[in-house]
Parts: C-alpha cells; structure tokens; sequence
C-alpha cells in the first residue's frame, strides 16, 4: 500500500530536473553508470518518495575553470536545479584559490541570474600542498556559499576521504559503497534544493 502510494505520488508529479555539473566523482570514474554519484541520488530521492532526473554532467579532470567553460550547454534549458560539484582538481593541480574562487562564483552569478537553485558541495585541499594553500583555498566554498545563498554541503567526500574500504584503488575515487556513503550523507541537502524549487513552482 505505501509502495502503491508512492508511486502514485511520483506519478502525479512532474519530477524536478537537476543536472549536476563535476569532475570524475560526478562523472563515477572507474565505476558503471548505475553506480554513479548523480544515479544513485536520483534512486535514493525517487526511493523517498521525492521525484527528480538527475543528469550526469561530469568531466573527469575538469577544473572549476572547465566547468565554467561549458556551463551553458551542460546546464541547458529546463534545468530546475544544480549540484556544483567542481573544485577537486583545482587544488590536485595547485591552482590559485582566487582563480578556483572566482570560477566558481561566476558559475553561480550566472545560474542566479537564470533562477536556477544551486547545492554546492565542498571540497578540502590535499595536505600535502601546505597549510598555506588549504588556508586559502578551503574557505572558498562556505564563502560562496554564504555570498549566493545556496543550498551547501561542506565536503563532498565527508566520511570517504582516505577510506580504503570505500575507495577504489586509486585511493581517491570513490567505489560504489563509499558513491552510497556520499548519497547517505547528501540526501537531507539534496532534498532541501529539491524544496526550494518546489516552492518557486507554479
């Protein structure tokens, strides 16, 4: 009877479109496209009763820049929400904190200024490039955050960094166990964008 009734629900409901715009954690590097970050939070929202598409809009090896760079026919007409998931490679690299910072936070004027919510997912840099460069370079996304008004999350690998049971063996990218700890994790904020459009809906 509840399954039923979930399924009526979802029916009777035009699902919220999200794309989510990455690098290879959003794209599900080394894994099947079923065990991608974006498919399974779009299984676990629709599971809940909460009805989306996800799209998957990951590059691996993309920077904040390259994702600035393709925003506009990665995130394309329709689109209700976003999840920026952009900024790991950046750091990987050594960029400079205030070209990561302004990259993304010209993505977020401009998906602002089409109405289109946003969940940023932090991220922290490596501690092998220094103190210094994480103390400039972490800051970035609560900033942002605060600055635009979004929907935030403040480590996309929270509780999966540096866990070689939910890590590929790469030691950096997540398997499909630890892709499920992230979806666990995220889930309250995901359905808090999925909110916010809801209530411009009309």
């Amino acid at each position: 009877m509840v399954v039923a009734a979930t399924r009526a629900g979802l029916a009777a409901e035009a699902p919220v479109r999200i794309v989510m715009l990455g690098n290879s954690i959003t794209a599900g590097l080394g894994l099947a496209a079923k065990d991608a970050l974006p498919a399974r939070l779009e299984k676990a929202l629709n599971a809940k009763g909460v009805a989306v598409t996800i799209e998957n809009a990951g590059v691996s090896g993309d920077t904040s820049a390259g994702g600035l760079a393709r925003l506009d026919w990665s995130v394309g007409e329709g689109t209700e929400a976003v999840i920026l998931e952009l900024g790991a490679n950046d750091a990987l690299r050594g960029v400079d904190p205030k070209q990561t910072q302004t990259a993304l936070d010209t993505i977020l004027a401009r998906l602002a200024a089409r109405k289109i919510p946003v969940l940023l997912t932090g991220m922290l840099a490596p501690r092998n490039l220094g103190a210094d460069y994480a103390n400039a370079f972490d800051p970035i996304f609560p900033a942002l955050a605060a600055a635009h008004g979004v929907v935030f999350y403040p480590f996309i690998l929270e509780g999966v960094a540096a866990d070689p049971a939910l890590n590929q063996g790469d030691g950096i990218h997540p398997n499909a166990v630890g892709v499920d700890a992230i979806v666990g994790r995220l889930l309250p904020k995901a359905q808090e964008l999925v909110d916010r459009v809801k209530a411009t809906r009309h």
